[in-house]
């Protein structure tokens, strides 16, 4: 699949920002598991192939949807350092009409509420409904109606670790990528202007 042509200028905020909200600050005291190696060298996989379209190329984020809701599945790996940190991301309702947590389906249709599947580029960052969130444009027929369904990256009490313990997965979406808001700066400080997001059924683990 050709990746889809972004202009610079819409991830120009989003760099600015990054840079203002502080250094990229990781644990230390760091071991990789197998499991991240795995994930590492889908991460350079995936980035090889869209490589044009991203102007950042430190961190990518792999999605991986063949993991339920309540399993940490969002990676960050981090290519320079080695590095792998993985987060709770909440999928759309359309994609687990059951809401028994599994993702069944997705879809890169308006009105869908499920989660589309592809590379994306993450653009600037916004004030939105939940606050501080990411733009995403799709790469891929798969995703390319992200924008027009105004799906992005953003904070949500529904994507919170206590919904696991009362409910034993997270709620839906309406197809964004919806983190804890405790885990959401992240975001913003390591995958935000300009950086691959790429979500599928991968089986990292």
């Amino acid at each position: 699949m050709t990746p889809a042509r972004i202009s610079r200028r819409g991830v120009l905020v989003g760099a600015v920002a990054g840079a203002m909200m502080g250094p990229r600050v990781f644990a230390q005291g760091y071991q990789v598991s197998e499991q991240h190696r795995r994930i590492l060298a889908s991460a350079r996989d995936r980035l090889d192939r869209v490589r044009g379209a991203v102007w950042r190329t430190d961190v990518v984020g792999l999605a991986d949807f063949a993991l339920p809701s309540a399993l940490p599945r969002l990676h960050f790996a981090d290519l320079e350092a080695g590095m792998v940190h993985s987060f709770l991301v909440a999928h759309g309702k359309g994609s687990d009409p059951e809401h028994d947590g599994f993702l069944k389906r997705f879809s890169n249709d308006v009105n869908s509420e499920a989660t589309s599947r592809g590379a994306y580029v993450t653009c600037q960052w916004y004030d939105g409904k939940y606050g501080a969130s990411i733009r995403l444009a799709g790469l891929e027929p798969d995703n390319s109606n992200a924008a027009a369904r105004a799906v992005v990256m953003h904070p949500a009490w529904y994507a919170d670790p206590a919904m696991l313990a009362k409910w034993g997965r997270l709620g839906r979406s309406d197809g964004c990528f919806a983190m804890a808001p405790g885990d959401f700066a992240n975001a913003l400080w390591h995958l935000a202007a300009g950086r691959l997001l790429y979500a599928d059924r991968l089986g990292l683990g």
